[in-house]
C-alpha cells in the first residue's frame, strides 16, 4: 500500500513538504485541475505531461485525476448537455494517453445536501472539523421520487456506457466515490454503490472507497464488511481514510475527526485491506484543522505508522 495526498496547488514548497513526509503519489480532486479544461472542456495533453514530469522530478507520481464535471445540464437533459459527455470522454482519453492510472467522474445530484445542516464541530484541544446533522434540519424538502431517481440512474448509465469502452481500450480505471452524505436513496449510497459494478462488470470499473463516507451510513461494521466484499473482488482502486464520530443510523448526524479520535479503529481497516490484497493508495482526506497547520503531517505520519505496524 502507498500514500497519496491532494495536489495542494503543486507549489515547490508543497511538493517539497509532501516528499519530506514520505508521500508516494498526488491526487487531483477538481474536474478543472488541469490546463485546457476551462478553455476547451478537456485537459491539454502537452500541459498534462509537463505537470506529470514535474511531479515525478520529486519522486512522486499521479495516482488519481478527476474528469470534467457532469453537471445538472447533462443530468437533466438541458440544451448543450451532451457536450459535457463529449468533453469527459475526450478527457479520459487524454489522461489515459498520459499514463494516469485512475480517473473519477463527478455527477450532479448524487447527494441530497439540502437534508443536512452543516456546522463546525470542536474536538480535543479545540481542533475543528466538518459536522453534519440531518436531525437538526427543520422542515427539510422531500427527497426525489423513484421516478426521478430512475431518470438519474439512466443518465448515469449513459455516461458510464460511453466511458467504460474507453477505459477498457486504454486500460485506465474508473473509480466511483460513494454519495457523501449517504442519505437513504442517494444514487451512490449503500444500494446504488453496489449497482455500479453489477451494471458495468468491466475490471476497469470499481471504487474510490471512502471509509469516512461509508461510516457515516452505519459505523465501522459496514466499512469492514464492504472492504471484504469489494476488495476480494478487486474492485477497490484507492481509499479515502478518515475517521468519524456518530452516523446517520445511530445519531442522525456525524462529525469528522482525526484518524485516532473517532469510532473506527484505523488499524483494523488497513489490516482488512491487506487481507483482501489491496495494494493501491490511501489518501487521508478531509483533514481537520489543527493548530500550526500540521494536520497533513499528522495524517501522513499516522498512516505510515499503520503500515509499519502491519509489517511488524
Amino acid at each position: 500500500m502507498k500514500i497519496s495526498v491532494w495536489d495542494g496547488g503543486l507549489s515547490d514548497s508543497y511538493l517539497k513538504q509532501v516528499t519530506q513526509l514520505g508521500a508516494d503519489c498526488i491526487d487531483f480532486g477538481g474536474g478543472n485541475a488541469f490546463p485546457g479544461v476551462e478553455e476547451q472542456g478537456y485537459p491539454d495533453l502537452d500541459e498534462l505531461l509537463k505537470i506529470k514530469k514535474r511531479i515525478r522530478s520529486w519522486g512522486l507520481d499521479i495516482n488519481r485525476v478527476t474528469l470534467p464535471n457532469i453537471t445538472e445540464k447533462f443530468m437533466q437533459g438541458q440544451p448543450d448537455g451532451e457536450k459535457e459527455l463529449e468533453n469527459t470522454c475526450h478527457a479520459l482519453r487524454v489522461f489515459a494517453e498520459a499514463g494516469v492510472p485512475i480517473a473519477r467522474q463527478r455527477f450532479w445530484g448524487d447527494t441530497f445536501d439540502y437534508l443536512m445542516t452543516r456546522y463546525s464541530s470542536v474536538h480535543r484541544g479545540g481542533y475543528t472539523s466538518r459536522g453534519e446533522s440531518r436531525a437538526a434540519t427543520e422542515n427539510p424538502p422531500a427527497t426525489p421520487t423513484m421516478e426521478t431517481l430512475d431518470e438519474w440512474w439512466k443518465r448515469f448509465t449513459e455516461v458510464y456506457g460511453a466511458l467504460v469502452p474507453i477505459a477498457d481500450e486504454y486500460d485506465i480505471k474508473l473509480a466511483v466515490h460513494p454519495s457523501d452524505v449517504p442519505n437513504p436513496d442517494t444514487p451512490l449510497g449503500s444500494l446504488g454503490f453496489h449497482r455500479v459494478t453489477d451494471t458495468f462488470p468491466s475490471r476497469n470499473v470499481g471504487y474510490l472507497y471512502c471509509c469516512g463516507t461509508r461510516a457515516e451510513a452505519g459505523g465501522s461494521a459496514i466499512v469492514l464488511d464492504e472492504i471484504n466484499n469489494y476488495g476480494r473482488k478487486g474492485r477497490i482502486f484507492m481509499v479515502h481514510l478518515r475517521n468519524v464520530r456518530g452516523s446517520l443510523a445511530t445519531a442522525g448526524a456525524f462529525e469528522e475527526v482525526l484518524l485516532d479520535d473517532g469510532d473506527m479503529n484505523a488499524f483494523k481497516i488497513v489490516r482488512e485491506l491487506q487481507k483482501v490484497g489491496f495494494d493501491g493508495c490511501i489518501n487521508a482526506d478531509h483533514i481537520p484543522k489543527l493548530e500550526g497547520n500540521v494536520g497533513l503531517a499528522y495524517s501522513v505520519g499516522y498512516i505510515k505508522a499503520l503500515f509499519a505496524a502491519l509489517a511488524a
